[in-house]
């Protein structure tokens, strides 16, 4: 059926315009044409025939005269093998300067995976990180976010996660980047040779804000279609806070009743409607999502992060350029743990609870207290193990993380003294170590 075409526009607010008009509906895309040009707009409200839309190129040049018409389809981008390797907008045109694409469309924003296509998740992820690896298991179809502040290396740690990661592909989706942090993806990936296997949805920070909303879409979208052909893909977000005030600005727009801090009522709704897109496939692929979000005041009670704790299967919090081991917490190790090495389990859990210990030794001696000789070798190990677990410019594979774990041990204490079981201090003890 052929859509009409409205050439009147009753209001401009922002980015949202509204028209009056029939037959349309929610996350419907539309055309505006106005005297510089055309832009696409998608219905973001529905009050009986007032449609509200907002421009993806924001209102800016667009006048109550202008023409609206109607497509009669979601938002759609292109998919095929040919995306790998490109880099695209937050609406999917290319930023790369190669061709468009617009073959085998396919609509973004559509409901999770029936959950009875689902299937408990079980495979490991490596990506050469101890912190992640060893003691916070990332597992084949989980949602994790990274809870960090500002001024922290996360995206470092997301390019080093895309280089290394064993999974087929990887969907990078940037919210409000910074251009020099969207440059230094594209090289990185780039130079170590993973731009191949990659696909790039960017959105900068002068690109329009509403765009911001659509790259979680798009990339889930296509990350769908590919783990169908049975594609392991690893779609990592960057940042789900500038997602969430890209929200919440358009809420404000809208005069939506605010909540929690000025964000939409429907903040919890929409961060899970993305998350939830994490699936893993019977006989197919699977989607694995990282989301950084960046916690305003490094406050972990604010909505942003607040809500995200509820949908996602843990986090890992990035403090002091590091992978917190308190902190941090994914939920799914243990579906993974007894199948990697007999020991994971014991050395994750003997080196946590000595690095506790080893935090209330170093409280005693900035108090003045005198220290033990346990307190002593609790301070040399708890060097170590920041030095060789924690600091992110280590690169090793889970089988080399957990022998270096024993040689640590071996070098602080005696056998008795790490608290592990005989059987397992009998096979892993190094062989020259006390």
């Amino acid at each position: 059926m052929k859509k009409k075409i409205y050439s009147k526009i009753e209001s401009i607010a922002g980015n949202v315009i509204s028209v009056k008009a029939e037959d349309v509906k929610y996350k419907e895309l539309a055309e505006v044409s106005t005297a510089y040009g055309r832009s696409l707009a998608e219905v973001i409200k529905l009050d009986k025939d007032l449609v509200s839309l907002q421009v993806f190129a924001g209102g800016r040049g667009i006048s109550t005269g202008d023409e609206v018409r109607f497509l009669g389809h979601p938002m759609q981008v292109s998919f095929s093998d040919n995306l790998l390797g490109r880099i695209f907008d937050g609406s999917g045109m290319p930023r790369d300067n190669g061709p468009e694409l617009a073959d085998n469309l396919i609509s973004i924003g559509g409901p999770s995976f029936n959950p009875a296509m689902r299937i408990i998740p079980r495979n490991m992820i490596r990506t050469g990180i101890p912190m992640i690896d060893l003691f916070n298991t990332l597992v084949e179809s989980q949602k994790l976010p990274i809870f960090s502040s500002s001024g922290e290396p996360y995206n470092e740690l997301l390019a080093r996660i895309a280089l290394q990661a064993e999974v087929d592909m990887i969907i990078l989706g940037g919210m409000g980047l910074k251009y020099d942090d969207y440059l230094f993806f594209k090289e990185t990936l780039e130079q170590g040779g993973a731009l191949s296997r990659s696909i790039m949805f960017i959105h900068t920070a002068s690109d329009p804000v509403v765009e911001s909303l659509l790259v979680p879409d798009i990339s889930l979208a296509v990350a769908e279609k590919f783990a169908l052909k049975g594609k392991r893909v690893l779609v990592l977000l960057t940042d789900m806070t500038n997602f969430a005030d890209a929200m919440k600005e358009i809420a404000i727009t809208q005069e939506q009743v605010p909540s929690n801090r000025g964000y939409p009522g429907d903040l919890y709704s929409q961060l899970a409607s993305r998350y939830e897109k994490a699936v893993d496939i019977e006989g197919a692929g699977s989607i694995t999502i990282l989301g950084v979000t960046t916690m305003p005041g490094d406050d972990v009670t604010h909505p942003i992060p607040d809500n995200t704790g509820y949908i996602t299967e843990g986090q890992y919090y990035l403090k002091g350029g590091r992978i917190e081991p308190f902190g941090s917490l994914s939920r799914l190790k243990q579906q993974v743990n007894d199948k990697t090495r007999r020991d994971h389990r014991a050395v994750m859990d003997g080196m946590i609870k000595l690095y506790a210990s080893y935090k209330e030794a170093l409280e005693k001696k900035s108090m003045g207290f005198s220290l033990s000789d346990w307190d002593m070798n609790l301070l040399k190990y708890g060097k170590l193990f920041e030095q060789n677990m924690m600091d992110l410019s280590v690169n090793i594979s889970l089988e080399d993380a957990l022998n270096k774990g024993w040689g640590i041990l071996a070098e602080c204490f005696t056998k008795e003294q790490t608290g592990l079981k005989s059987d397992l201090i009998e096979e892993f003890w190094p062989k020259n170590a006390r």
